[in-house]
């Protein structure tokens, strides 16, 4: 059968919202097994990697798989908790808190499943949910907050190929960024102001984002230009003055320029430049996962303590904490805006005095 059918599907039920938070998965354990098949997912995506797929699959599949794999599984063993994968468990849980958010204020009935590109659940399992709830209204939610070709991009692409596959086509809407939208970069603040109170404010903030192959942005992707805006929003609120933040790249892969400065050797430097006490927070990534928990808070530690720091701080992403559902919350409430049957009786929380203190 070329299209998927809906055989249960009732006419007269009450049209239902469905909405699909996508992020980019995980492997299903630490195994090296399970480890090679999720980079053979993602590196494979023409998104992630544009190269020729005559140049690049023999590189993929001869050189990369068969010996990546077992150096990265130690990593995820570092990181990886009676739960599961991090990024997994924290996903869920965000899921969990943003449907008891939308709960008390979505006055239609609605459905919130998670979609990842690389691992499980998939895109496809994820809308497939949606479908089986009897949703005929679909908002894709991808969890990248700086629209990026490589990330966002490929959501685009799982979500349409899967849909090319129904017979009956929902609505469908994408958010495609909330790099700079209010409730994000207060949010961001507060987790930065947080941190600082309760463990000691650092002489520096160093704002990390997930890098990309430098020639992305020079053939036309925005994301350095969005992860530069979410930085100084971010400083601005925090009050920061010239020379007390800086922006970075991390998770190079490959030998190709990615977009600089690289964060690891941007923190091997500092205690050189008499920077011996740094923070350093993601704002790309809305859960923690292996290049937050290990890259940042294990090798790129031990690269500032090793070159002489003195102290490293770690401001964990935002997860599940209520402000993060509540700004998803605020952002999918927009975007449902003028669906029939749906009205949603809230415009975020009232604004409350900001603490700068730190």
């Amino acid at each position: 059968m070329r299209y998927h059918t809906s055989p249960d599907f009732h006419r007269d039920t009450a049209e239902r919202i469905g909405i699909l938070l996508v992020n980019s998965g995980t492997p299903d354990s630490p195994r090296p097994r399970d480890v090679r098949r999720f980079l053979a997912r993602m590196l494979g995506d023409r998104r992630v990697v544009d190269l020729p797929r005559a140049l690049w699959l023999p590189i993929l599949y001869g050189l990369i798989l068969p010996l990546r794999p077992a150096k990265v599984a130690p990593k995820y063993r570092k990181v990886w908790t009676p739960r599961g994968s991090p990024l997994l468990d924290q996903c869920e849980r965000l899921r969990a808190a943003l449907t008891s958010t939308l709960a008390q204020r979505m006055l239609a009935p609605f459905s919130v499943e998670l979609g990842m590109l690389y691992g499980t659940p998939s895109v496809p399992e994820g809308l497939a949910k949606l479908r089986e709830s009897g949703a005929q209204r679909i908002l894709v939610v991808p969890m990248f907050p700086q629209y990026c070709g490589a990330t966002t991009g490929a959501v685009y692409d799982q979500v349409n190929a899967e849909l090319s596959r129904w017979r009956w086509l929902p609505e469908l809407r994408f958010i495609a960024e909330y790099h700079d939208q209010p409730e994000y970069i207060e949010a961001l603040r507060e987790s930065v102001a947080e941190h600082w109170r309760s463990r000691g404010r650092s002489a520096h903030l160093l704002i990390s984002f997930h890098g990309i192959p430098e020639r992305y942005f020079h053939q036309g992707d925005p994301y350095f230009c969005k992860c530069q805006k979410t930085a100084r929003l971010l400083a601005e609120e925090l009050l920061l003055e010239e020379g007390q933040w800086s922006v970075t790249f991390q998770s190079r892969f490959g030998p190709a320029e990615w977009l600089r400065p690289y964060t690891i050797e941007t923190l091997a430097q500092m205690p050189a430049r008499g920077i011996n006490d740094v923070t350093v927070v993601c704002p790309g990534f809305a859960v923690d996962c292996l290049e937050t928990l290990e890259e940042i808070d294990v090798e790129n530690r031990a690269a500032f303590l090793g070159a002489g720091g003195q102290r490293f701080e770690y401001v964990p992403a935002l997860n599940a904490r209520p402000e993060h559902a509540r700004l998803l919350a605020s952002h999918i409430a927009r975007h449902c805006q003028g669906w029939t049957q749906i009205e949603l009786g809230w415009q975020g929380a009232a604004a409350q005095p900001r603490d700068t203190s730190v």
